[in-house]
């Protein structure tokens, strides 16, 4: 089983990836990435993470269509923040868009505060519905090929592949569209698109296993990014401890506030934040593999302090995770839907 553990962290067979919304991919001098979030495949070109991250706001926009900006800003500001806007988001003639560019931190805040105050609809959810941007799963690598096969390298260009050299990585981007958004069990189902078939069977994947496990599971895992940074994975015992039937409101101005409820499993074991997304696994010793069987959703308000210092000194020893079964008849009805 050992082995198969070091797989699940290996850059080369690991189901676990991170999802970026990119902004101007077509155009690779003015690429941006926000909204990080963990996420895994499960075969088929399909790919789970949490939904809680897509309805929250972003604090501004990175670019945005001259169009969109005439329509739903401009109009809405005071003669001293279209001085502003003007300033920090520079009109390009040739693509008709705006881009972000600031020099001075205090405009940033000024930036924030307009959109707020305007109410214009930052969340990521209404960003790529107005092809403002669009989210992808981020693969990395240490060496220069596509899971050190030429052809599949062959299938990307400068728009979709780019060497980060102060990360010693080469980086190729995906594009994902979301397919649905379980937002009370704070589940999200993304699919691949505009992607070759033979990139999609490569990419490594888990097998899902539905069952509601016992407190007395063994073999319980999380796989999640590595404490230091988002690069490196980390597989580590978890243990369920309990359940929950959660209730909770997640705030969304827009859209209106929704529930976040249902069945949670209860975890004890090493969680980061940014985790969010990232898979509970167990190794079932009958197939000989790893299954998905949860998603890391958020942490458990049960908390120890230092010193008794409750200024930004909480430990969090708990978190929550939505066991797959309470999605099951939905994703299989999409996991049916993708020929084998």
């Amino acid at each position: 089983m050992l082995q198969k553990q070091l797989a699940l962290t290996n850059e080369q067979t690991s189901p676990l990836f991170r999802i970026m919304w990119a902004y101007n991919v077509n155009e690779p001098t003015r690429r941006n990435f926000d909204n990080n979030i963990c996420a895994f495949h499960i075969g088929k070109g399909l790919v789970l993470s949490v939904a809680h991250n897509i309805r929250a706001e972003a604090p501004v926009v990175k670019s945005l269509d001259e169009a969109i900006y005439a329509t739903h800003i401009a109009p809405h500001l005071s003669a001293d923040q279209i001085i502003l806007f003007s300033r920090c988001y520079v009109h390009d003639p040739v693509t008709n868009k705006r881009y972000l560019h600031i020099a001075n931190q205090g405009d940033f805040q000024n930036v924030t505060n307009a959109l707020r105050q305007i109410n214009f609809d930052t969340r990521w959810i209404t960003l790529t519905e107005r092809n403002i941007c669009k989210p992808h799963l981020i693969i990395q690598f240490k060496d220069p090929l596509f899971y050190n096969d030429k052809k599949l390298d062959a299938h990307f260009t400068d728009k979709t592949y780019f060497a980060e050299p102060s990360l010693s990585r080469h980086t190729y981007i995906v594009e994902l569209e979301l397919v649905e958004a379980f937002y009370s069990e704070d589940i999200a189902l993304y699919r691949i698109v505009h992607t070759h078939t033979d990139i999609i069977n490569r990419i490594p994947s888990l097998e899902i296993d539905f069952s509601l496990l016992g407190d007395d599971q063994q073999n319980y895992y999380c796989l999640q990014s590595s404490p230091g940074g988002f690069l490196g994975r980390l597989i580590n015992k978890a243990q369920i401890e309990g359940y929950l039937d959660h209730h909770g409101t997640f705030g969304d101005r827009f859209g209106g506030n929704y529930t976040i409820e249902g069945l949670r499993y209860l975890i004890k074991g090493y969680f980061r934040f940014g985790s969010s997304g990232a898979p509970y696994i167990y190794y079932d010793s009958q197939s000989g593999k790893f299954k998905a069987n949860a998603v890391q959703s958020e942490a458990c308000p049960l908390q120890l302090s230092i010193n008794n210092n409750r200024e930004g000194n909480f430990q969090f020893v708990n978190a929550l995770a939505s066991p797959l079964s309470i999605v099951e008849n939905r994703l299989r009805k999409y996991l049916a839907a993708i020929p084998s």
